[in-house]
């Protein structure tokens, strides 16, 4: 047993020698029947991948930490010391909960944080210890050091003034140390003191340089303009005479920051129990957008340059064809970090605190693990959440080793030219169409782009902004975000023309290795006739020979298994009611459609994965995701506020290019 290879490696090896990690074959009726997956025990539309997958690698030695070096008890102990710190803050936040809503403990609370009492660190009875209190739980659990510098700061504070309570005279009329209470308060508040400093190397991830002035600056313009608005309800609502508007302002100015009015204003002013709730409102408001701005985790402020452009398409010369996917690494609105080598890269995008890569690392696959350390390193030194979209069946094995887990997020179809036909029952369908819209005269112009003239192209680029389904762009993982850009000569044009030479549609792919191609725009008039994408597909994979192509790689289809075998006879009640639910959300986005035009052409299916490091993080990566594909936008903020990023300098002139949605 000894010599084997890892139970979780020699399929994908064995697959790897054959060129098709992950591939299999289609059966006589067209249906893929592929090698049996390292993880195929788990139900086919959930996998989630166990991290002792990484047990059967030893990973290398570190070249920060020497194999001779044993950690000492204090390295051993800052990892628990720094989740107790966060458990201690989600306690608290409880506690604070329970007495904003429990009117007994809430007195008891109030009782114990007066007179001769004091309460441990951050227990009061207020909904905004409960807000703040969350805030710093979140802050801390994402190991972030300008959290950990807030703490530290304020429950060093608050341990030095009860120790000084403590340690007042009883003869000057209070006597704190008589009270066991407060020995537990001063005890806790040590104990959580000492695990912040004992874990204090664990907090490593960096905040945005600009986030102390930001949060300040919002502090004083919110508070300026909580205050105008709350002295403008005071002046419509004051139910006594007397009052100047700047006594008007003070008095919003101090309910903004719960301080009680003075007697003079009490005098003067007299308003309804509403107006005050509306200023402490916008009070509470105003408190959790600065301790958002404070501890929020900083973009990415590189892009994509173009000496980086150079060196993934150099890697994509020599590696470009093991991913389909590969070519889309070239979006500019992408930031790329290089294993130490420079042989294999990883693309990723920060959207909501969320490092996004997509499909698997560029380059060469020995060299992914250095990649892949370098990426997860940057997004831990920022408090980003790590996680990867598309990601094949080959490297969601070695993100796995690297400690992320994965769920399947549907089958990309890909149709081999040397296994297609339009011969036979099955594509009876497909062939009716192809020869329905072949008679009414339309006909197929295939082009690398390189030989399309400028002029052409800027008319293709602004005929496929025309046709561009709504305002808002889609496409992230498989889309290349551009059209018409002299880089992009290698790509491939399909041009529809009606019998009256109109043009009525167009595809656009990318190159997928030597001789492949990888689906990336789809457009057409919307007056056209049924059928027209399937007849310009299938021009291309008859006509192969004009591009050289061997293999096509079409739409991603999500779910795809969920269809397919929810349908069939003796699927589970969950199976049917999980395929009612995507039938449902069906109807607004294209999910089982986009399923059903894949399988018209017997294509084989490739499984593609999310890939991600804690479940707790799944929504917020879904809703990352959403935004990065275009399906969720964002409200903006207005352009004096909004971070920049730096973009690389444009070199020698470029065709007007358009944006466009991608594969899904």
């Amino acid at each position: 047993m000894s010599g084997e290879q890892p139970w979780n490696e020699r399929p994908l090896r064995a697959r790897a020698e054959r060129g098709r990690v992950g591939r299999g074959r289609p059966t006589r009726t067209g249906r893929c029947r592929r090698p049996r997956p390292a993880f195929a025990d788990a139900p086919r539309h959930l996998i989630v991948w166990n991290r002792a997958v990484s047990s059967t690698v030893k990973p290398e030695p570190s070249a920060a930490a020497p194999a001779g070096d044993r950690p000492g008890p204090v390295s051993r102990w800052r990892p628990r010391a720094a989740a107790a710190t966060v458990w201690y803050l989600r306690l608290l936040a409880l506690l604070n909960v329970v007495t904003v809503l429990a009117v007994p403990f809430r007195d008891q609370v109030q009782d114990h944080n007066e007179g001769e009492f004091f309460t441990p660190y951050l227990l009061t009875a207020g909904l905004g210890s409960v807000v703040l209190s969350i805030f710093l739980a979140v802050a801390m659990r994402r190991r972030k050091r300008a959290a950990w510098i807030f703490n530290t700061a304020l429950a060093g504070l608050t341990f030095l003034v009860y120790v000084l309570f403590m340690a007042w005279p009883p003869e000057d009329g209070y006597d704190y140390a008589r009270h066991p209470f407060n020995w537990f308060s001063i005890t806790l508040t040590g104990l959580f003191l000492v695990a912040l400093l004992v874990g204090r190397k664990e907090f490593t991830s960096k905040g945005d340089s600009s986030n102390p002035k930001t949060a300040a600056a919002t502090f004083v313009a919110g508070l300026l303009a909580g205050a105008g608005v709350g002295a403008l309800l005071v002046w419509l609502n004051n139910t006594l005479t007397g009052a100047h508007f700047w006594d008007l302002y003070r008095y919003a100015l101090g309910r903004m920051v719960t301080i009680a009015p003075s007697q003079h204003l009490d005098s003067v002013i007299s308003v309804p129990t509403w107006v005050n709730a509306v200023i402490n409102t916008m009070s509470a408001v105003l408190f959790l957008l600065v301790i958002y701005v404070a501890f929020r985790s900083p973009r990415d402020k590189e892009l994509l340059t173009p000496e980086d452009e150079r060196r993934l398409r150099d890697l994509l010369d020599r590696q470009g064809g093991r991913d389909s996917l590969g070519y889309f690494a070239l979006r500019r609105d992408k930031a790329v970090v290089f294993s130490p080598s420079g042989k294999a890269a990883v693309t990723y995008r920060v959207v909501g605190g969320v490092s996004l890569a997509s499909g698997d690392p560029i380059g060469d696959p020995e060299a992914w693990p250095g990649a892949i350390d370098a990426w997860l390193t940057e997004a831990r030194e920022h408090a980003w959440a790590p996680a990867v979209m598309g990601a094949s069946e080959e490297a969601g094995v070695i993100y796995a080793r690297h400690g992320l887990d994965a769920l399947e997020l549907g089958d990309e179809a890909i149709v081999e030219l040397d296994e297609f036909s339009l011969d036979g029952r099955a594509m009876r369908v497909v062939r009716q169409a192809y020869n329905r819209v072949k008679r009414a005269g339309y006909t197929v112009r295939i082009r690398r782009h390189e030989d399309v003239p400028e002029c052409e192209m800027a008319e293709l680029v602004e005929r496929a902004d025309q046709w561009r389904d709504g305002a808002t762009e889609r496409g992230f993982s498989m889309a290349l975000g551009r059209l018409g850009d002299p880089d992009d000569g290698r790509c491939v044009m399909l041009e529809c023309h009606d019998g009256e030479g109109e043009l009525q549609a167009l595809l656009s792919f990318v190159p997928w290795g030597e001789k492949g191609l990888s689906l990336d725009l789809m457009r057409r008039a919307r007056d056209t006739e049924n059928g027209l994408m399937e007849f310009m597909v299938i021009e291309l994979l008859q006509r192969a020979g004009e591009v050289q192509l061997e293999r096509v790689s079409l739409n991603f289809a999500m779910f795809r298994s969920v269809f397919e075998r929810g349908s069939k006879l003796g699927a589970g009640p969950v199976l049917r009611l999980w395929r009612s639910v995507l039938g449902f959300f069906s109807r607004w986005w294209q999910i089982e459609s986009l399923y059903r035009a894949n399988a018209k052409y017997r294509p084989i299916w490739e499984p593609r994965y999310l890939l991600f490091e804690k479940s707790s993080e799944i929504p917020r990566i879904g809703i990352a995701s959403a935004r990065a594909e275009g399906f969720i936008t964002a409200p903006s903020l207005p352009a004096l506020f909004r971070r920049r990023h730096a973009r690389p300098a444009v070199v020698g002139p470029r065709v007007p290019t358009a944006e466009r949605t991608g594969k899904g």
